[in-house]
């Protein structure tokens, strides 16, 4: 059982796939990185300052009247519905979904158009097809 394991543990597609989660990981920390950092403060901007980061709704509780989203989750006994986060991490799954959409998209198409590639096919002389010819027709006597 544990030469099964390590067989199963050690299989290039296991470590390759391992590669591919943490490189993975890293990428989805540079796609919210490029989202809270550059896109969320452009489109505050364009909103008239508006912080999608800071954009809460108080579902049950007290919370002072133009507390940000860090003070009222301090408030004991309030419940928040914390929408402006949402708002947040669905634009990074947006732009990071369109990144990988092209990436594969690229990659598919790369290997679409090398399927499509027709294989020439080696021109033989007359000579050398006949010989082949009558090579076949003694094998099948």
């Amino acid at each position: 059982m544990i030469k099964e394991f390590k067989e199963f543990a050690f299989k290039g597609n296991l470590v390759d796939m391992a590669v591919g989660i943490i490189i993975g990981g890293a990428f989805g920390t540079v796609i919210k990185s490029l989202v809270d950092d550059i896109f969320m403060p452009i489109l505050g901007r364009i909103t008239g300052g508006l912080d999608f980061s800071n954009k809460f709704l108080v579902l049950a509780g007290e919370v002072p009247e133009n507390a940000s989203l860090e003070t009222a989750q301090k408030v004991d006994g309030v419940n928040l519905l914390t929408y402006g986060n949402f708002a947040t991490a669905f634009v990074s799954f947006i732009i990071l979904a369109f990144v990988l959409f092209l990436v594969i998209n690229k990659f598919m198409a790369a290997l679409k158009k090398e399927e499509e590639k027709p294989v020439e096919e080696k021109k033989v002389s007359e000579d050398v097809a006949l010989l082949t010819e009558i090579r076949d027709l003694l094998k099948a006597k």
